[in-house]
């Protein structure tokens, strides 16, 4: 009735481990948590947004406000 009703049961948990570990090994499975860890911690970083965004888009900016100071310079000089 319910999809995820096996968690309940303790055996079905314990079967479903076993078959993890039959398929993928046991040197296999550290690696694969690894991977999820780190692409959770990017995929939230994502979200909130690091300091080095701000960074670059603070010098995105900067580099924008030159290119405007530089061509009406130009366009004062003709």
């Amino acid at each position: 009735m319910y999809p995820l009703a096996f968690w309940n049961n303790p055996t079905a948990l314990i079967l479903l481990v076993l078959v993890v570990v039959v398929l993928f090994g046991g040197q296999k499975i550290p690696e694969l948590m690894r991977g999820l860890g780190q692409g959770k911690r990017a995929f939230e970083e994502g979200l909130k947004g690091t300091p080095e965004d701000d960074e670059l888009r603070k010098e995105r900016e900067r580099e924008a406000e030159i290119r405007r100071r530089v061509e009406e310079e130009m366009r004062a000089g003709k």
